[in-house]
């Protein structure tokens, strides 16, 4: 299924990831990514920012297609670069805590 609902962002954990390069797929700086995030932490975290998150699990990012990480459709309430920072910063909060 493509996504054609507008109202709508996708996000792979590897636009979070500080193990992954710009190449691999990264989309924030070293210092806002977090290592190796997982659904369940940036579900959490877009539940929290009250982005209706919906897990697809069973999905593969379309630069690494053999590895199946799954993905997060949340609400585009903001850009997805300023989601996606936010998105960190809520995962090393929680992490933090921990």
């Amino acid at each position: 299924m493509m996504l054609k609902d507008k109202a709508r962002l996708v996000f792979w954990p590897v636009y979070l990831d500080a193990t992954k390069s710009r190449a691999e797929g990264r989309i924030l700086s070293m210092k806002d990514s977090v290592k190796s995030p997982v659904l369940k932490e940036i579900e959490k975290a877009a539940s929290e920012l009250s982005l209706a998150p919906v897990v697809e699990a069973d999905k593969a990012h379309p630069k690494s297609w053999w590895v199946v990480s799954g993905r997060v459709l949340v609400d585009k309430k903001a850009p997805k670069s300023v989601i996606a920072k936010q998105i960190a910063q809520k995962i090393n909060k929680t992490r933090g805590q921990k």
